[in-house]
């Protein structure tokens, strides 16, 4: 059956094709007959009870330079043009996303959307994990300066993460020695009005932090990413290197532990990353990545996958 898609994306203009998982997506959708439109999260709207986007059809091709071809921009309602809606616009989580995300579900029973928006918001990436600290390293949330130090007399050096940031952005790690401790501090405060997530800073992280991707809580496959030269932040976004690796006992464990949650939950496509090959820092369920370097990797479909358990919820509607 062919389906009715929308991508609520970042500009398909901008997108690097040879890595974007968003991409990846669409391309699998278009492979399988579904039609595509894509539309920036800021047309969105709400009136007399019907939720619209500015919306344009689109074609894909994986051509470098000439990666899409676009109509007209029209004003659709999403409940009754629409079938599937991707919501695959990046973080940060802050209350436009949160708006945007509370608008859609209210498409819920009529349009599927994917991850679902409800629990999107119920899961933000460093405070749904929380779920799982058994598998976490100590950590601590916080906006006082006076918890942060003890908590460092305690593991030595550690690193700083914004609770709500995203793709590697603005991750300190300070010494155990403390230098520069309430000076970043004041800025995290004087940044954001949320509290800052403290972890002990990981050694393992020089050998990689693993991003494992779970499709409906099922293991899709994994890459290992490794910092590059002068960093500590694996991120690809922030110059790391993939390669490919497999999963720990431990990992399994992990994955064995919130497949079932996440596929109850509806977060269809979720990516959480490990370090060391025991640590999970981030359960990624906004506008996750990672597949088209697992594919190249594992030889696998990772976005076929995904589109297997989309109709398949769709069917089930």
């Amino acid at each position: 059956m062919s389906l009715r898609v929308a991508v609520q994306m970042d500009p398909l203009e901008s997108i690097n094709i040879a890595g974007d998982s968003s991409f990846a997506l669409m391309l699998a959708a278009q492979a399988r007959g579904h039609s595509l439109w894509e539309y920036d999260v800021k047309t969105l709207s709400w009136e007399d009870g019907k939720v619209c986007a500015w919306a344009r059809p689109v074609t894909v091709q994986r051509v470098e330079g000439n990666h899409f071809d676009a109509g007209e921009r029209t004003k659709l309602d999403l409940a009754e043009d629409i079938d599937v809606i991707l919501m695959r616009q990046d973080p940060p989580f802050h209350l436009g996303y949160i708006s945007a995300a509370l608008l859609l579900d209210r498409l819920k029973g009529k349009t599927l959307v994917s991850n679902d928006p409800r629990e999107v918001i119920n899961a933000p990436e460093k405070m749904y994990v929380l779920d799982y600290a058994q598998f976490m390293p100590p950590t601590l949330i916080t906006r006082m300066l006076d918890d942060v130090r003890d908590f460092q007399k305690k593991h030595g050096a550690v690193v700083v993460k914004p609770l709500h940031g995203n793709g590697g952005k603005a991750i300190f790690k300070i010494d155990s020695d403390g230098t520069n401790m309430s000076a970043l501090f004041e800025v995290f405060n004087q940044t954001w009005p949320e509290p800052h997530m403290v972890q002990p800073f990981l050694p393992g992280v020089s050998k990689g932090d693993k991003r494992i991707v779970l499709v409906d809580g099922v293991v899709a496959g994994a890459i290992n990413r490794k910092p590059g030269e002068g960093e500590f932040r694996s991120n690809l976004a922030q110059g790391g290197s993939a390669e490919a690796t497999e999963l720990t006992p431990r990992e399994w464990e992990i994955c064995d532990a919130m497949g079932p949650d996440l596929k109850r939950r509806g977060l269809t496509f979720v990516g959480i990353d490990v370090i060391g090959g025991e640590w999970l820092t981030e359960i990624n369920v906004t506008s996750p990545t990672g597949i088209v370097a697992i594919d190249k990797f594992n030889n696998t479909d990772t976005a076929g996958m995904i589109w297997d358990a989309l109709e398949a919820r769709h069917a089930a509607m």
